[in-house]
Order: C-alpha cells, then structure tokens, then sequence
C-alpha cells in the first residue's frame, strides 16, 4: 500500500492516458463466423484453439472482461452477454473503458463480415489507416481484368507504385507481414530479374494467389520503403511471435541489418510491432543504435503472462529511448481486443516504470513523462495525427522546390520562442526542410535575439549580446501542433542551443527546468501553475484618415450581453483550445471595455508555460479571423482597467499537494513547506516583478484598488494583496491549496517568470524562511501609516531589486540577469523619453 501511494500520480497518468493505439485491426459483425475464442488465442487450428482456456493470458482475459460486464467469470456467460447486449452496445462500453483519442487500422486482414474502416469512428475519435502492402499487391495481381500472360515486373511495378502513390494522402503508414511469408532477411538489393522471376513463379500458381516467394517480396519491400521516404510514412513491420504460418526463427528483428544500413532508408522510420516477442532485447538494441527504428509492443499485451508482458516491456526499455516506444493493443475483430490490450498495458507500463523508479533510473515526474510518450506523444508525432481534430496529418512527397505536392498537406512549420521582452517569434520553415533537416539540426538564430527590446529589433546595450555569434533553435517535438486556426501550419516551441545537444545559457526553457529540477532534488516538490489569461477584444473604425481600435465592447464585469456578443469568438477560441489539449476552466467578461478572461486548468510548471503560449496565440489568431485584435498589453487604456496574468501556483510531493496544510503543521493553511516557499516569494518580490512585471506599462496596471497587488504583502482571499492564498471550493475552510501572484503579466517571458518564483520559493525553502501575518483588508488602508511598503512603482525600482538580488543571479544565471536588466533599462529610457510609442504596443502584446 506504501508503494501504491508513493506512485499514485504515476498511477493516475497511466490510467487516464487518452491513447493512441498504433496498430490494431478492423472488427466484425454480428454473427460473423470468427469464433471469439480467437479473441484469447493466436491459435486457428480447431485442435490448438481448443486448447486456449486452459492459458493464463485466457483466464486472465476472461476475468477482466467479465469485470467489464458485470457478468459472470465464465465464457458461456461473456457470450450469452455479447449476444444481449450487440455489437454497438459492447463496442462503446469497450472502447470507452480503453480511453482511445485514436486508433489506427491495418484493414489488411480478411475477417468474415468484417466492418469498413469508417465503421470504426463510431467508437474512437480519430481513427487513421494503415496500409499493407503485401495484401495491395495481391489484390492487383488477383484483379480479373488482368491475366497472367500479360504482366511484366515493369507493369506490375508501374500499377503497384501509382495505387500506393493515390492514397498517400489517405494513410499514416505502410505495413509488410514479409515476416509471416519469406522471413525478415530482406535483401534490398534484389535485382530486377530476380524479381521477375518470383513475379512469374507466383503468376504460374492458381489464383488467388498469396504472395510468397521470397524475391518478389524483398522486391516489393524495397519499392515501399522508397515511398515510405517520399511520403514520409513510417513503415510497421510484423516481427516476432504470431499464428502457426510463420517460421518464428526467420522473425528475429537482428535479420534487417541490410534494410537498417541501406543509406536510401536511413530516414524511413520503420516500426517493429509486437515487441518482437521473444526477441524483445535484440529490438530494444536496434532502436538504441538505428536513429530510424522505432518500437511498438501491442500483441505480446495482452497475450503474454502478467510475467511474460512485464518482461517484454522491460527487455524494451533497457536500452530503446524512450522516445520510441509505443503504444498499441493489436485488437481485431471483437472490442474486447482492445479493451483487453488497454487495460493489460496501463497495468504493466505503470508496474515497469515505478520499479523504474524503485531503481533510481528514473523520478516520479520523468516516468509520467514516460507514460505520455508511450501512450500518446510518441505515436502523435510519429504518425502525424492531430486527434482533438479526429484528424490525420500526414506529410507527402516534397518536390524539388520544398513545397508538398498535396494541396491537403502541410506547408510551414513555426518555430516558435519567447524573447526577453516576452515577445512571440517564430521563425518559418516549409514542412519538407523541417522534417528532413531542421527538426534534428535546428535552425540558427542569432546571439542578439535574446538582447531585443518591445521597440526596436536590435540588441540592447550591456545585454553582451551582439549579432556575433549563432545558436540553434531546436524544436520540442512533443510540442508540435496541427494549427486549428491554419490546417496547412503546424507549430513547435524551441529549445535554444549552442550545439545540437547543449543548452544556451540564456535559454528561458531551459532556465525553467533547471531550478524546477533543484526543487525537485533539494525537496522532492514539483510546482504546479494554472493561468488567467485576461485581455482586450478591439475592433477597428476609420476616422478620416486615420484607423483606430476601440473597445469592442463598454459593458460591466461577467455581462451576459458581452459575453454574448463574443460568443462566436470565444466559441472558436475554446475549441482551438482544446485542439490544442488546453484544458479551460471558465471564461467570462472582464470589468474593462471589451475585456474578457479565460482561466487554464493547473499543469506542471513547464508545461504551464508552453500552454499559456499556445492559449495567447490562439486567442490572437482567432480573434484576427474575425477581423478583431486581441491584445495582452497591461494597460492599453490608461483610463481603463488592467490585464494580468495571474498564475495560481501548488507544490506537489508524488501525487500530494503539500502547499496544503496538515494536522501536523498548519499555518493559515499552509504546510510548512507550503509557508517557507511562500515566505521565499515574498521577500524576493520586488527583485521577481523584473521578469512578472518587465514592461513599464506593466507599473500602469499595479496601482492601489484595482487587485493588481500594489503593496507587498499576502493574504488569504484578500484580492488587493500581490499574493493570495486561495481556498476554492472543496477544499476545508481552514486550508488552502494554493497561492496566486497577482503581479503578473503579459509582457512577460512565462519561463522566465515562473522561473523567478520558483528561485525566490527555493530560498525560501533552504533558510526555513517564515511569513508575517496576513493582510486581512485592503492594504491600501495601512498605506498612511507606512505598516506596509508599497510594491516598485516603476520597472526601474525592480530592476535595483533585481541586480543586487544574489539568489537570482545564483539560480537564474549571471548572463541571463544581466540580459534581463539591460533590456529593462533600455525600455525605461525609450518609453520615458517617447510616451506615445506605448499606443503601437497593443500589436506586439
């Protein structure tokens, strides 16, 4: 039970992983012929089959789906259940209990009164096709129109090309079963009259023919993969166990050598499926040392024992990155398949990982990473699927110009990245360089793009950043994202690096990580943020000459009529959201003119920080779709309301939330880590408000009475105050479970910021650091008799904070803050010397 706990949050990813299943087979109707022993068994032979409840993956089996249907633990009652219920009826309950965002289909198999593949999306959300290349040639070859007098390799190969060309566009991927027929020792090769005579031996046999001479299906193999290249479509390949028609000891992955070290493939990203069960070790070693092999392990789950199933993905995962392990449950022709697969794969992903974690080869927080890879990410960017969509977006062949010769495809792909000012850039490459080059290499990127200023694209004095020098943008490919709002566009957040494979210092993702890995070694914490992102819809009016934007709308704080006249925007934005797996919480009108606010659900702090990117890009973008600008500056209208964005924040111990307080500990309802970090926060504030607060419009918007936290202090519930702790609803009135800052805002770098607080909430942490007592009422009212110090009323008073600072030039980083502060001052000299310049703002926050 003490495991069971420690590992409740590893648990709770495993299970709630919405998955992609990357391989699996089509169901069959009511009172199709497959008996549905066969759901228990690889075994087709009457005498094997027979045989089958007498295995432990059956018993096993039989339990589990039993569990499901609340029905007896007996196969005569599982089938008396099915024949009730119907295939529609035990299709939804399967496929919901799996929890699937896709499945992907080879429709290569022929099972009696089998469904078509768009059947299937009546049971998944995104459902993509795989197409077997073995079964598209039989199919030409056994097409009656043709005899066989008349084929030549050449014909052949001209027709077989041209169909697997027309629906390129159609599939995420090719799949060879050459294992089942010749064996895996693919000569890439063969020579054309070899393979003219295995295409005449094959024609001489009676129709329909099943392919099986071993130079023609080498033949078709290597023609294949030349497409797979072109169109960039990984390539499944059966390896390992499965029925009685293949020779196991021709299925050893080790026998692709040739193929792995043919250079016309080297960028063919070819999948093992079935964990290459009983070869599981030597796949993991191939996935260690080929870049373009891959690792998928549906059958071996469920099919093995609790052991066996255990063994195999460990075997996986000694030395495959993780990166390139995935998901799959292998189903065919009952739902149960994939329940079945489902169920048994979060069980044992979840057992291997946590002892993973028993070892000391990976944290808590890096195997629920490890769920979302093998689960889901690794497949999404693998196959190119954008599942909130229920689309696929599979890239095709690139001509020599760089442009995809598909209308449907994608053409650009943003790489984007925060400067130091906290402005969005992306740098755009067309979808072919980027695939081929980029995403591994990076893009470079000058020195001087971390030293820019809101008012001007050049470095800023003392930032010891120059046009001398490159870095390299290196794209986060767990963050790539199909543009709701442009389907032809994707987009992905960069890492800054000096050389492929090393961090910049001055990198803001990077920052982040690096001192939320200090909470985490020092204190076991992770911190969770959640943010409120408020700002300004506008709509455009010419006076004269001149275009203006003004309020979209003038009416009060959570107006029905507001949010009803944005509501066709607002809509758009919600479902781009979610396209984009942001989760939203509420959304409402704001008390500013055409203000609006929409609220994130909390995350892992460097994901936070990701998202609320996303959230601003999207929110913007649809907002131009609708000829309206939505901006994010603090203070567009001096005579208006402010917007921030206020991050709630949490401190998380495995799947507990410590920030809370306890029976042992409990003050004002914190824990006592809970109030040492918050104390390190709030002795930090002034210096932390240099990266929350950067902008000197940012000090327009903190001002007494108008909740923007103008006096440094906390409370709890107190809205006046820079840090309230927070009691929603649920938690006991006497406890909290989290804080927010309210001096946060747009102009800011989000890693930076959260950065900053988790620096300030470490040296909070390491000297035990205690809190004064809470401000119980607006704080505006002690300001007369000096009880509480006013918050900076200028960048610069931040800025003095922030260079004598020592824990933030220890943890952020010497260069970093150097950078930080200069850029800042460079902003306070440009906008006191040119207030206009603030109006053109509203176009670059």
């Amino acid at each position: 039970m003490e495991m069971e706990s420690k590992y409740a949050a590893l648990r709770r990813a495993a299970e709630e992983a919405a998955a992609v299943d990357a391989h699996a087979h089509n169901l069959v109707a009511d009172g199709s012929a497959f008996p549905f022993l066969r759901c228990f068994s690889e075994a087709d032979a009457a005498d094997a089959l027979a045989l089958a409840p007498h295995t432990l993956s059956f018993k096993r089996s039989l339990r589990d789906i039993a569990a499901l249907y609340n029905c007896e633990a007996s196969l005569e009652k599982v089938e008396e259940f099915r024949r009730a219920e119907g295939l529609s009826s035990i299709s939804s309950k399967c496929f919901k209990a799996a929890n699937f965002s896709a499945i992907l289909i080879d429709d290569g198999i022929d099972f009696d009164k089998m469904l078509e593949l768009e059947a299937h999306k009546a049971f998944a959300p995104t459902v993509g096709r795989i197409l077997r290349i073995e079964k598209l040639a039989e199919t030409i070859i056994n097409d009656e129109s043709f005899s066989a007098s008349s084929w030549t390799l050449d014909s052949f190969t001209e027709i077989f090309v041209t169909k697997l060309k027309s629906v390129a566009n159609k599939i995420v991927g090719l799949k060879s079963i050459a294992a089942y027929r010749s064996g895996l020792e693919i000569d890439p090769n063969i020579s054309k009259t070899d393979a003219e005579d295995g295409l005449r031996k094959e024609l001489s046999g009676q129709r329909p023919l099943r392919i099986t001479n071993k130079n023609l299906i080498d033949y078709l193999f290597t023609c294949s993969l030349e497409i797979a290249v072109s169109y960039h479509l990984p390539m499944q390949i059966h390896t390992g166990f499965g029925d009685k028609d293949l020779d196991l000891r021709k299925c050893n992955p080790l026998h692709l050598r040739a193929v792995l070290e043919d250079t016309r493939f080297s960028k063919c990203q070819i999948v093992l499926l079935h964990a290459s069960y009983p070869f599981s070790k030597e796949a993991s070693y191939l996935a260690s040392v080929y870049s373009q092999v891959y690792l998928d392990f549906g059958l071996a789950i469920p099919k093995l024992s609790v052991q066996g199933m255990t063994s195999s993905i460990k075997e996986l995962l000694e030395l495959a990155p993780i990166k390139k392990v995935m998901f799959s449950t292998d189903g065919y022709a009952f739902p149960e398949t994939y329940y079945l697969g489902a169920r048994r794969a979060r069980d044992v992903v979840y057992r291997v990982l946590s002892a993973a974690c028993e070892d000391g080869d990976l944290s808590i927080q890096e195997a629920i990473e490890a769920v979302e890879d093998i689960f889901r990410r690794n497949a999404l960017y693998l196959y190119k699927l954008n599942v909130a969509n229920g689309s696929v977006g599979q890239i095709t062949a690139i001509a020599d110009n760089g442009i995809p010769l598909s209308e449907q495809d994608v053409l650009f792909v943003r790489v984007v990245w925060i400067d130091t000012s906290g402005q969005h850039r992306c740098r755009v490459v067309p979808a072919g360089r980027f695939y081929e080059i980029a995403r591994k290499k990076g893009i470079g990127l000058t020195f001087a793009s971390m030293g820019m200023t809101s008012f001007t694209d050049g470095p800023a004095d003392g930032t010891n950043l120059t046009g001398v020098g490159e870095i390299r943008l290196m794209p986060d490919m767990s963050t790539l994202l199909r543009l709701p709002w442009s389907r032809r566009e994707e987009m992905v957040m960069a890492e800054m690096h000096i050389r492929p494979g090393e961090a910049w210092e001055y990198c803001p993702r990077n920052t982040l990580r690096k001192v939320t890995k200090v909470l985490l070694d020092e204190f076991n914490v992770t911190m969770m943020a959640g943010f409120e992102n408020e700002f300004f819809l506008r709509k455009k009016v010419v006076s004269g000459e001149k275009e203006l934007w003004v309020p979209f709308d003038n009416t009060p704080y959570c107006s029905t009529t507001a949010f009803d006249g944005a509501s066709s925007v607002l809509q758009e934005v919600y479902t781009s959201l979610k396209a984009a797996e942001i989760v939203v919480e509420q959304l409402h009108a704001e008390a500013g003119k055409g203000q609006f606010e929409i609220a994130l659900k909390y995350v892992l702090c460097t994901l936070a920080a990701d998202k609320l990117i996303y959230a601003r890009e999207i929110i913007k973008s649809v907002a131009r779709k609708h000829g309206l600008l939505a901006t994010f500056l603090p203070k567009p209208d001096l005579n208006d309301i402010g917007s921030g964005s206020h991050v709630h924040l949490s401190l998380w111990e495995f799947d507990q939330n410590v920030f809370m307080g306890s029976s042992e500990y409990n003050y004002y309802g914190m824990s006592r880590i809970g109030e040492s970090f918050l104390a390190g926060v709030y002795l930090h504030l002034p210096s932390i408000l240099a990266f929350t607060a950067p902008h000197p419009n940012s000090y327009n918007r903190i001002q007494p009475n108008t909740w923007s936290g103008a006096y440094q202090c906390w409370g709890k519930e107190n809205r006046e105050a820079p840090l309230r702790t927070a009691c929603p609803p649920g938690i006991p009135l006497d406890l909290v479970s989290n804080f927010e800052i309210k001096s946060f805002d747009a102009c800011a770098n989000p890693h930076l910021g959260l950065a900053a607080i988790v620096a300030a909430g470490i040296d909070g942490l390491r000297r035990s650091l205690t809190l004064p007592e809470p401000t119980e009422s607006n704080p505006a009212g002690y300001a007369s008799n000096s009880k509480l110090k006013r918050m900076p009323k200028d960048l610069m008073e931040s800025v003095e904070a922030l260079a004598a600072d020592k824990i933030m030039h220890e943890l952020i980083g010497d260069k970093l803050v150097t950078a930080v502060i200069a850029v800042r001052k460079a902003e306070i000299d440009h906008y006191e010397k040119n207030p206009a310049a603030f109006a053109d703002l509203i176009h670059r926050y």
